[in-house]
């Protein structure tokens, strides 16, 4: 068996309490550590009580360099205020988003449902 046919095993980074401008910077550090070629992480929003747009602008970070490294981020547990921010923000659309670890982690066993990038750029037909 190749090393590139090996799967990476699965990360878990837990977000902070709050993901804002103050915390962003640091949370894009600790996450962009993870995306190594390959890598499958979650990323457990379960702690976050706070999240501003600089939280999101993070996340989309994150989310193109997941795909310029070919890795799979599976974001979940995010509850109240924070998904609320992902919802209005859209991007509950754009992230692939589960419920529980337990569902992140089988996601992240299975072969992805979009290709490297897709995630960021839906297509969608008119009408």
């Amino acid at each position: 068996m190749s090393s590139m046919s090996k799967k990476q095993p699965i990360s878990t980074l837990i977000l902070p309490a709050k993901v804002d401008s103050v915390s962003a910077t640091d949370v894009e550090a600790m996450l962009m550590a993870a995306l190594r070629p390959g890598a499958r992480v979650i990323v457990d929003g379960s702690q976050v009580v706070y999240m501003s747009a600089a939280g999101v602008r993070t996340f989309a970070s994150v989310l193109h360099q997941a795909a310029n490294v070919q890795a799979r981020v599976v974001f979940c547990r995010f509850a109240g205020a924070a998904w609320d921010c992902l919802l209005v923000s859209g991007f509950s659309e754009l992230l692939e988003i589960a419920g529980t670890a337990e569902e992140a982690s089988a996601r992240l066993e299975r072969e992805p449902r979009l290709s490297a990038g897709e995630s960021l750029h839906p297509r969608r037909t008119a009408g």
